[in-house]
């Protein structure tokens, strides 16, 4: 019997925006639960996030997490950020975006 053959599963057709980075700033409460809640909402949308920091802040006892991920649109990031609210153990969240500047198109030499 011969062995099946596998095929990949179809790309995702999610809308993307190549130049935009969404930055994600996360003030949670200090538990061990906060860093894989707030991870997991990217996860969960197979996101890979080019940047992730993570800091406790002893004085006022609060976990900072910041978190970037590159080629998402504002309507995702919107979305992601009021799901980030949502979690009982984040207090705040503070979103941005960085632009990569396009590069000049390369003039044709003869």
């Amino acid at each position: 019997m011969p062995a099946p053959t596998l095929t990949p599963p179809p790309q995702e057709l999610r809308p993307t925006d190549p130049g935009r980075t969404a930055c994600f700033a996360v003030l949670a409460e200090p538990d061990p639960a906060s860093l894989p809640r707030v991870l997991e909402l990217f996860a969960k949308r197979g996101l890979v996030p080019s940047s992730v920091q993570s800091r406790l802040f002893e004085p006022d006892e609060t976990l900072h997490v910041d978190v970037q991920v590159p080629t998402l649109t504002r309507d995702e990031s919107d979305y992601i950020a009021r799901c980030l609210r949502a979690i009982p153990l984040v207090r705040q969240v503070l979103t941005s975006e960085r632009h990569r500047a396009l590069a000049e198109p390369q003039a044709l030499i003869a």
